[in-house]
């Protein structure tokens, strides 16, 4: 295979750009952050995930604070204290909650990529207010909460009916190919087929 300018140009910054951004710290990532998402490829597909124009989960807040052994409580997390886990980005208020997420990140995750888990009922992506959260059986659940509209308070009223469907919805959506994604070649076989 014959390289061509565009192609050599094309590899030029692939090894180009990570050196940039480790030195500059820019692309959106801290220093820390970017050379761990180098350590820890994304092993799942996070294209559905409510990662917000920061880059976050949790609009940065710690997923472990919400928790018994964090405190119960939303806490702000600390660029100090980020970690990358399987393509998802999180900030903690302290090293120990830190800590505590990287023996068990599953558990400390929120439900439904980090969207309202109201409007994941309906397969909807709505934003959240960290703030209005609900820990149950070992999950959490984040919601959206506005002056007129609090949608933790509908789902508190019955769980067991809501959280199937949200469940189905989720995963609903993370089956979705996202627009524009490439096809492996695999996959490019099973569709022509």
């Amino acid at each position: 295979m014959q390289s061509t300018p565009r192609l050599r140009h094309l590899a030029l910054w692939a090894l180009v750009l990570p050196l940039v951004a480790t030195a500059t710290g820019s692309v959106g990532l801290s220093r820390a952050a970017y050379a761990e998402s180098l350590q820890e490829p994304a092993k799942r597909d996070v294209s559905q995930f409510n990662l917000g124009k920061a880059g976050l989960a949790l609009q940065g807040f710690d997923p472990v604070a919400y928790f018994p052994e964090g405190g119960g409580k939303a806490l702000t997390g600390a660029k100090e204290f980020e970690h990358v886990h399987e393509g998802v980005r999180y900030r903690f208020a302290s090293k120990e909650n830190l800590e505590l997420f990287q023996k068990s990140p599953g558990r400390f995750e929120p439900t439904y990529g980090g969207w309202c888990a109201w409007a994941m009922v309906d397969g909807e992506k709505v934003e959240i207010d960290p703030k209005s959260f609900l820990v149950a059986e070992g999950k959490l659940y984040v919601f959206y909460k506005g002056f007129l509209n609090d949608t933790r308070a509908k789902w508190i009223k019955d769980p067991g009916k809501f959280q199937p469907k949200a469940d189905a919805s989720w995963a609903k959506l993370l089956a979705k190919k996202p627009k524009g994604e490439w096809l492996d070649l695999r996959e490019a076989r099973e569709v022509a087929q």
